[in-house]
């Protein structure tokens, strides 16, 4: 990309006239990856935790959460929820399936033309995967299917990226099996043009589509809740805190809304941010599915939250600059595999904040909470002892 012209140059030296925080910064501008870089924007960072985890595969673990976020509230009931948690065995996380989306588009002449094409995909899987994966020591295309849309075939491509997130890893994969296509297959299928791109992925969008095939780490958290702590931490009944849950989920599902969760977009942004993931990826990962389940004999709730779709990584893209890169030491994800964890821990975090949330709505304490911690003076601030 060519220097920004001495016209551009002048009218960004006006716009930052006056402006002295945003430009304020002892960084090496050479390193910054954005184009017309002007300086930063602090947000500050809370700590949450302790959150004693649990996987089936590893050791337990005490992870530390920073979270990045300018919202009141947020820091302390995660860590409240983190607190009823652990006094009951903390939370488990498993890591299913994982892959990054691509959703190229090849046009042609008519249906018929698209059709064609369409069946003779399974033939070309090899040499796509062959073209892509000259791309990267990371990508891995693990598989294929074609949507066949009037004259036009969008293709969803989905690969394995390593311990990257991998969106711009899979757009350079595609983008060379797109133009392998134009260079070798034009004229024997009659291919008019062909997009990197056609919008199947749903990249830095809400769909179903991420619901039912995995943009990222398919995550679940789960923990169970018992009477006593709920009590002693939250205030409420184990059974108040299903039926409340339970009662929102109905409203949900009379709202039509995308999931079913109480806020766990704010641990996604906090957490994001905090460590260098996309944040608009947020968007991808914004489904998650809340299920209480309540037993009566033992006063237990059993909370999981399900998310279908986490892009994140530890490697490339923001997670070098060097304070997402202490973010991903706090959570003690930066190092071989972190990626997964990353996705775990996130999940588990969110699940912290969706019963802390939960119970202060039942509690009544909801907005005097938000009220009184994002209203006080600086000298009524608890400060870290850290």
């Amino acid at each position: 990309m060519a220097p920004p012209s001495e016209k551009t140059k002048a009218q960004i030296s006006q716009i930052l006239t006056g402006v002295e925080h945003i430009t304020r910064h002892n960084q090496d501008p050479f390193k910054v990856k954005i184009e017309n870089f002007i300086g930063y924007t602090h947000v500050p960072v809370g700590l949450a935790g302790p959150l004693h985890i649990r996987t089936p595969t590893g050791p337990d673990k005490e992870i530390w959460a920073p979270m990045a976020t300018t919202e009141a509230a947020v820091v302390a009931s995660c860590c409240r929820g983190c607190k009823v948690a652990n006094a009951s065995g903390g939370i488990e996380v498993h890591m299913e399936e994982e892959g990054m989306t691509r959703g190229p588009v090849f046009r042609f002449q008519n249906p018929g033309d698209a059709l064609r094409f369409a069946r003779a995909l399974p033939t070309l899987q090899a040499s796509f995967k062959e073209v892509a994966e000259s791309t990267s020591k990371h990508a891995r295309l693990q598989s294929l299917k074609p949507h066949t849309i009037g004259s036009s075939v969008h293709l969803l491509l989905s690969y394995a990226c390593g311990d990257a997130s991998g969106q711009n890893m899979v757009t350079i994969a595609t983008d060379w099996i797109r133009d392998w296509v134009s260079k070798n297959l034009e004229k024997e299928y009659k291919v008019v043009d062909t997009f990197v791109e056609g919008m199947l992925s749903s990249d830095k969008k809400p769909s179903w589509r991420n619901v039912a095939v995995v943009r990222g780490v398919e995550t679940v958290a789960w923990t169970a809740l018992s009477d006593s702590a709920c009590q002693r931490v939250l205030g409420c009944s184990s059974a108040q805190l299903y039926n409340f849950i339970q009662t929102t989920q109905e409203a949900g599902i009379r709202n039509g809304q995308h999931g079913s969760n109480m806020d766990s977009a704010n641990i996604l942004a906090a957490i994001f941010i905090a460590t260098g993931q996309d944040p608009a990826c947020v968007a991808d990962a914004s489904w998650a599915h809340l299920t209480p389940e309540y037993d009566q004999a033992s006063k237990t709730i059993t909370l999981s939250l399900y998310f279908p779709s986490m892009p994140v990584g530890v490697i490339g893209g923001g997670t070098s600059y060097a304070t997402q890169q202490e973010g991903l030491r706090i959570m003690q994800c930066n190092e071989p595999g972190g990626k997964r964890r990353l996705a775990g821990y996130i999940a588990a975090f969110a699940l912290a904040l969706e019963i802390s949330s939960a119970s202060a709505v039942v509690t009544k304490t909801f907005a005097r909470s938000h009220k009184r911690l994002a209203r006080w003076e600086a000298s009524e601030r608890p400060r870290s002892k850290l």
